[in-house]
């Protein structure tokens, strides 16, 4: 897809490390990689902290963009890899991500589920334990298939496989709970 004129001249006005324009392109894209980045972590500062580090790259590494796809594909693209990079760093070192402590759960009432907002559908995602939030997120979020899924997080295709079973059982669990609580 062909970048607009507009983004073009953004692009190597960055380049050429004008200020003015690593802050438009910033404004332009941020809002919307934060979210992607929010899906990965726990908490919006740690968020923030994984797009300041994905803007660097992406400052850093604009002669590597060639226009194949889109611009902001590229982006989002640098921005799960920092993120995934930022969980299998410090505290997230490889919380082995075989989840046999969690329990297989029941099946849930899948219309119920179906009928879920956006909003709902990540307030709950939120509640998954890691491993199952990161299969979960790249896989029916962000279109990475089981075999780049192994290979970004250093795991068997068939555990990521397992993982995203795990995950959607636990979302349908904790959906029914929700739904449970909320009748009392």
């Amino acid at each position: 897809m062909p970048l607009s004129t507009e983004l073009t001249l953004l692009l190597a006005a960055c380049q050429r490390q004008q200020p003015a324009a690593q802050r438009a392109l910033y404004a332009r894209f941020a809002p919307a990689m934060l979210g992607v980045a929010r899906r990965y972590v726990r908490s919006l500062t740690e968020a923030e902290d994984i797009l300041q580090d994905a803007f660097v790259k992406v400052f850093t590494r604009l002669g590597e963009f060639r226009a194949e796809g889109s611009f902001e594909g590229w982006v989002r693209r640098i921005v799960v890899t920092t993120a995934l990079n930022h969980w299998q760093s410090g505290q997230h070192r490889r919380q082995q991500l075989l989840l046999d402590d969690v329990p297989e759960p029941f099946a849930a009432d899948a219309d119920a589920f179906d009928r879920l907002g956006v909003a709902e559908v990540l307030a709950l995602m939120e509640q998954l334990p890691d491993g199952c939030r990161l299969v979960l997120n790249l896989y029916a979020v962000d279109g990475y298939n089981h075999g780049e899924i192994a290979e970004l997080l250093g795991i068997q295709v068939s555990t990521s496989k397992a993982q995203l079973s795990k995950a959607r059982k636990q979302l349908h669990l904790l959906h029914q709970q929700q739904a449970n609580y909320l009748k009392l």
